[in-house]
This record gives structure tokens, sequence and C-alpha cells, in this order.
């Protein structure tokens, strides 16, 4: 629990309009390498009398590219810049659950689906639903009037969970007490969700194999599909054979998913024109080239293979051509000290996993036996030539093998020096948070429009919680004159004056219950006014009514930092401190009001 309730809105403050207190002024012609240097001899740098949020310096001219490697200039959109550090959008800034000392971190890694390329999900992701559904009718034996179906990259949001048994879509709290349900696109009557969630003896951990948890942005189509296909099961039950029942169901459109996957044809696509699919990301570059100049070993995990992985890559960091198309160079390499492609995460995050590593041959995308990474000859081939090129770096990119493969190829020495960016909860972030120890940080674009948001209403929210706290404390002074009342121990004038005071409170209850509707009320209108809203159907990611969502618990305990976008990253300081804030216990809360 972060803040007690009145320190919410002061907190905001402090974060967003921090008192710019600056770095000391450097010479012109220092670089970063210098920068860094001049960081580390003049030990741990002191943030401590500014907001955690606050990231200040000075530009200076640079050798590094501009975005997509594209002309000598000065660093454009990153901390060292002239705009850089002054102020940086509420949208942008990097979150701190748990801290993390920039100086302290020798790697810096990243996923590449959804966490450097950020696709689109009304091409890419309608792009998957439909190969689905003619998955499900060519290969699954579906009705063919899936083929008219249509997708609403809209509806579905992560941090949901998939009932597969009953056929119901649920969003929890961070307890895992179902809030909202719905049976396919009907919501359910809190009678309905009681009876079916809240009448067990033994609670229910909503994990596999009964429940499905959408927490990757891949599993939004897979989602809206299923809540169709449970919908047309109720409308048509003659239409799907009886032996398919909701479970059966998920199954085959999770089988369905893998086909389109295995079968090629998604990437292909993609490949065929990245810009349709795929979101243009001009920080990317410059965030990258400050990393590295920084003295960070810069890494890329992936579990796309290399053909695609460069395809991506290109697009994203490779240099443009003069129609706006991309290239298909390995330039985007120099950004990078190893790939790992087709690493099978979470799986790789185990030493025990005893995968091989494989060398790539970029040009032939061969693969090369490695021992631990330094290339091995083949049966019969030249291996009096392997030594000449084993000292050559040649072999940036690798297939396969785990973590154990990848922090001797980083020289990485301890777990903690690492910090890993990605988008999957689970396959990014839990597992090499529990099982590693490295930092981590989660990328959630759907952040940044609902934390701009929640500033614009930061004022009707301290209304509602004023206007709640005043009901808890008259409602304990109504129970207190109840229990004097019943127990007879009052004579017959305080009898008489407990009465009064009673039907008072009870007035006044009342009247502050109608004002906490109305500004409810005044609260959700705002909200529709807004251009960006809360989801229509599932309301904030974070929030279920006043408790944290489960999907909000799980960024909290396994993401020690969370942002909007991977490029952020290149807004603040290579050497800042990220501290968190403070956290409250709700005994501290009147202790430490403002």
């Amino acid at each position: 629990m972060r803040f007690p309730k009145s320190l919410t809105v002061s907190f905001c403050f402090s974060v967003l309009h921090p008192s710019h207190t600056r770095f000391p002024q450097f010479a012109p012609d220092l670089g970063f390498c210098s920068f860094r240097k001049l960081f580390r001899s003049q030990g741990p740098f002191q943030l401590g009398t500014r907001s955690k949020m606050d990231a200040v310096g000075y530009g200076f001219p640079s050798d590094i590219k501009g975005p997509n490697g594209c002309g000598k200039t000065e660093v454009s959109c990153v901390w060292a810049s002239p705009e850089g550090g002054q102020k940086i959008d509420i949208g942008k800034h990097i979150f701190c659950n748990r801290a993390v000392n920039m100086k302290n971190i020798v790697a810096v890694g990243f996923d590449m689906d959804y966490t450097l390329a950020q696709y689109k999900p009304e091409t890419f992701e309608s792009l998957a639903y439909n190969g689905t559904v003619k998955k499900l009718v060519a290969n699954l034996g579906y009705p063919n009037e899936l083929l008219d179906w249509s997708f609403d990259w809209t509806y579905m949001v992560r941090g949901l969970v998939l009932d597969k048994k009953r056929g119901n879509i649920l969003k929890m709290d961070r307890h895992k007490y179902v809030k909202v349900a719905y049976h396919g696109f009907r919501l359910l009557s809190k009678d309905e969700k009681v009876a079916t969630y809240g009448n067990t003896l033994v609670r229910d951990a909503f994990d596999e194999p009964d429940y499905a948890l959408i927490d990757t942005l891949f599993s939004l189509a897979e989602a809206y599909l299923f809540a169709q296909l449970v919908d047309f099961k109720d409308n048509n039950p003659e239409k799907i054979s009886e032996e398919k029942d909701y479970f059966c169901m998920y199954r085959d459109v999770r089988a369905a998913v893998d086909l389109c996957h295995r079968d090629g044809t998604l990437k292909q696509m993609v490949a065929n024109d990245p810009k349709k699919y795929i979101n243009e990301d001009n920080s990317i570059v410059p965030m990258l080239q400050m990393l590295r100049t920084s003295g960070f070993a810069v890494f890329l995990v992936t579990n796309s293979l290399w053909d695609y992985t460069n395809v991506v890559m290109n697009f994203l960091c490779g240099p443009p051509k003069p129609d706006g198309s991309s290239s298909l160079t390995l330039d985007w390499l120099k950004h990078f000290d190893v790939v790992i492609s087709g690493s099978a995460k979470p799986k790789f995050f185990h030493d025990e996993n005893r995968t091989n590593l494989f060398a790539v041959d970029t040009d032939s995308g061969m693969l090369i036996n490695t021992d631990n990474g330094s290339p091995m000859a083949q049966v019969g081939g030249p291996s009096l030539e392997l030594p000449d090129q084993m000292p050559d770096k040649s072999y940036k990119v690798f297939q396969g093998g785990n973590v154990g493969h990848l922090h001797k190829l980083l020289n990485v020495e301890s777990s903690s020096q690492v910090l890993y960016v990605g988008d999957h909860i689970y396959g990014d972030i839990l597992r090499s948070k529990k099982v590693l120890g490295w930092r981590t940080m989660l990328v959630v674009p759907e952040l940044e429009k609902e934390v701009k948001l929640l500033w614009h209403l930061r004022d009707t929210r301290k209304q509602l919680m004023i206007l709640r706290s005043e009901r808890d404390h008259i409602e304990d002074q109504i129970h207190h004159l109840k229990w004097s009342l019943q127990c007879d121990c009052l004579d017959a004038h305080e009898a008489k004056k407990a009465q009064s005071k009673l039907g008072s409170l009870e007035v006044q209850r009342e009247r502050v219950r109608v004002t906490h509707q109305e500004a409810q009320k005044v609260f959700h209108e705002k909200v529709a006014s807004f251009r960006t809203q809360f989801h229509k159907v599932w309301g904030q990611l974070m929030k279920t009514g006043y408790q944290n969502s489960r999907f909000a618990h799980q960024v909290e305990r396994f993401a020690c930092l969370y942002t909007s976008q991977v490029g952020n990253l290149g807004l603040y300081s290579p050497a800042k401190y990220y501290r968190p804030s403070e956290d409250f216990m709700p005994h501290e809360f009147d202790i430490f009001s403002l």
C-alpha cells in the first residue's frame, strides 16, 4: 500500500512539478563516456533534495547520430539534449517500485515484440484475429458463419482472467476478489457473481489449467474471440457440437492461434509491410546510443527467430530509404552487444535449462555449434579456421541457450547488475525477477493516457476521498448511538437526546451519501468529456473500484520500474538513481497525513 488518502494529491504535485535543481555545468566537449566516468569517480550522485521523477541536465554537442541514424547532429529526444531533462511529460515518466541505481547496472536488455516493437492493434491484432478464425473453420470444423465476424480491438484489456469452464471473463482486485464479470459479452449481476465466485469454502487461485491470464497484448484477440464463441454457443447450441464445451472452445482458439504463428502467415505479412503493422519510434535509436556510449552493454532477448527479428529491428533501427521504407541491412546490430533470438522465454531464465546455444550466421541464417558462445567446428568442417574468427566479435547473434550463456557473453558477475525491459509480466518480468534477481522494467503502453487523465481529474478524486471518509465517520457515530440505546445504559433524558442526535446524524448521512453519489456522477461525466477515457467496459487498468487491480498488484510485485514506452528510458540520466516512494500501512495514514 503506497499512500494514505490524505497524501495522494500532495504526492502528485511533488512528482509532476518538482523543483528543478540543476546538475553542475559541464564542459561543452564532455562526451557521454567521460560524463559517466565523472559520475562514477565522484561516488553516488545525490538526488535526495529532488523528486525521484526529476531528471535535469544540460545538453552538449555529440557525434551520436539522430533518429534512425540519420545525420550528425545534437542528440534529440534524449536526456542530454538541450530540451531533455527539463520537464518530462507525465505520460512518459518512469515510475519506481524498487530502487534502481543505474551506476550499479552493467547491462541493459530488451525484449522485442511489444517492447521495442509496438504493434498497431487495429492492423496487427486484426490480422491475427482473422487468421485464427480461418484456422477454426478450415482446420477445426467450426461453422462458416465465423468468417463473417469482426474484431473490436478496443474491447479487451490486459489483466483480465478467462474462466475456461464457465465461459466468463473476469476482472479482479489485488486480493483476487472478482469485481467485474461477463459471460461472453453479458454482464453478470451481483447475485450471479457472488453465487459463482463468492460462496465457496476454499478460495480459488484463478490460475491454470481452469483459468487463462490475459497478461500480454498478444492475448487480446484470442480473448475477444473466446467471448464471441461463448455467446455463439449459448444462442446457437445446435451449431456447435455438444462435445465442445467452453473449455474445449478455448483450447481450440489457442490451437488456431498457434497454427497461425506456425505457418508463418502473420510474420510474412508484417515482413512485407512493417510500417502497416508496427509503430515508428524515433526515440529508440538515440536511447540505445546513449546507453552504449555511457558504458552499458546492451542486449536483445526475443522469442522471435532471426529472420523475423532482423526484419523488425531493421524497420525500427535501420537506415531508411528515400521513399520512407527500410532497407534490410545489418546496421541495426551496431546498437547491441549480444542478440539472442529464439530464446523460448520464460524457460530461458532457468540456468538449469540445457538448451544448446547456437551462433547465427546473419547472412545465411544458418546455425553454428558453439561452446558457451565460442564457435565450434562442424564434423568434417574447417576447424583450423575457427580460432581466427573467435577473437573477432563477428558472432553477436545467437539462438536458444539459457541465461547462463548470456551472463558469460556479457561478462556479468551478478544478476543484480542487469536491467531487463519487457512487456510481458510472466514471460519477461516475473521469471527474470524471481528466479534471477535481475532489475526489471515493464512497458505498459496503456499507462500514458490513463495517467494523464488521472492528473486532470485529481481535484475531483480528492473530493471523493474526503466524502468517503466523512461517510465513514458519520456511520461510526450512528453505530455507537444505536448500541448505547440497545444496551439500556442511558436514562430517559439521555436516551431522548441520543434519539434526537441519531435522527440528525441519519439525515446528515443521507445528505453526504447523495453528495457522494453526485460527485461520483460528476467524476464519470468528466471522464466521458475527455478525449481519452478509461476503458468503457473494464474501467481503469490499475484499479477495480477503490482497490488496485490484480494486474497492478503484479506490476508492483515484479517490476522494479514501469513506464509507457521503452524510449522513455532515454529521457533520464544514464546515471540516475531511481528511488521508490515510501510505503504506507493503513495505521500510518493519520500519523503521517499532511
